[in-house]
């Protein structure tokens, strides 16, 4: 039956129940035009954009919302698009267990995705799991560190150039993580101070880095540029970045503002994924992987380097030149000693430094 056509013929109505919107409708005795009643009845959001909303409440970055979205359609398709309500523990472990015996993945990987299980039953589906995950686990394995050399590091970062070279120096001379450094802003930068504020860095805190002297004067001369591609795209009605959380609402003309700018701006304006408000990005991690790949091709370094290497590194070499662990600890932004302690194990020092009886 037609119940659109049905109502928009009813003279009188006292109380009807559409089942099928599941809403209570009552009407005074008159003559009523139900034409555009069911234009105004939206339909309920996607499971998916119901995590998104989420996650955006909450604050968590762009790269969350996409690992958590992935999981949990990839969770969705394993047991065949069944919906994660009518599921429960042993359905969660049986994709877990999959992850790890079939896909071998790594342990960080299979947390990951109960992380974003567990978000989508607990924030969105409003279900408290009780049960244990008695999943099969990946297994953590005991990797040491790659660490460069004091010479190694110095012919990868001569071997780039410009930008790339400039977070380079950066990365190994303030042992930060590569989305710590393309996220700096210009008021994170303390050139008289001889220090760099890393924004939600590690545990999403806050803390203070070295700025090395080496680096300086190519950093200002990077930055008089970039204010210069500010003012230009000031000029054609753009110039606003990103702000986080609920600074744009506080501070309404702030994005417009020098200080607030990407240390290390996209070179074109793309339109945001969340707001589609078009505006001037940091550069893509990708920019920089791709030269350090190069310069480690070029200098033939036979090492596995990856950007992380250079924060190894930093941390290594402040050890090996005798500073103490626990301000090696705070500079890395590591909560627990524990952690920094596994650059004791490379260092020229310590084991490194016995001699095999071979050359004794």
């Amino acid at each position: 039956m037609d119940i659109g056509v049905t109502l928009q013929k009813c003279d009188y109505i006292d109380k009807f129940l559409l089942s099928q919107k599941g809403l209570y409708i009552y009407f005074t005795p008159k003559t009523v035009d139900f034409s555009n009643l069911f234009k105004m009845v939206k339909p309920p959001k996607k499971l998916l954009d119901q995590v998104r909303d989420r996650i955006r409440l909450k604050h968590y970055s762009i790269r969350t919302e996409r690992s958590y979205t992935s999981w949990i359609k990839r969770f969705i398709l394993f047991h065949n698009k069944k919906h994660p309500k009518d599921m429960g523990v042993a359905e969660i472990e049986a994709f877990l267990t999959h992850l790890a015996v079939e896909r071998k993945v790594a342990q960080s990987t299979q947390n990951q995705a109960l992380n974003a299980i567990i978000f989508l039953y607990r924030e969105i589906l409003g279900i408290e799991l009780k049960e244990p995950i008695n999943a099969i686990r990946a297994k953590k394995p005991q990797r040491l560190p790659v660490v460069l050399t004091k010479a190694e590091v110095s012919k990868l970062i001569h071997t780039m150039s410009g930008t790339q070279k400039i977070i380079g120096m950066l990365l190994y001379g303030a042992g930060m993580q590569l989305m710590e450094c393309i996220r700096l802003r210009v008021k994170d930068i303390d050139f008289e101070m001889n220090q760099i504020v890393v924004r939600q860095g590690k545990e999403d805190k806050d803390r203070i880095t070295l700025l090395p002297e080496v680096v300086k004067e190519d950093l200002q001369q990077h930055l008089d540029r970039v204010q210069l591609l500010h003012d230009d795209d000031l000029a054609q009605g753009y110039g606003k970045v990103f702000m986080p959380h609920a600074l744009e609402r506080k501070f309404k003309n702030a994005s417009c503002q020098w200080i607030w700018q990407y240390v290390f701006p996209s070179k074109s304006i793309s339109k945001d994924p969340r707001t589609g408000i078009k505006r001037r990005p940091h550069i893509h991690a990708s920019s920089f992987q791709r030269a350090l790949k190069k310069a480690v091709r070029l200098t033939r370094i036979p090492k596995a380097v990856t950007s992380h290497a250079f924060r190894h590194s930093f941390a290594t070499h402040l050890l090996e030149d005798g500073y103490d662990i626990r301000t090696v600890q705070e500079l890395l932004g590591h909560k627990d000693v524990s952690t920094t302690m596994i650059y004791t194990h490379v260092m020229q020092k310590g084991a490194m430094a016995v001699k095999s009886p071979l050359d004794v």
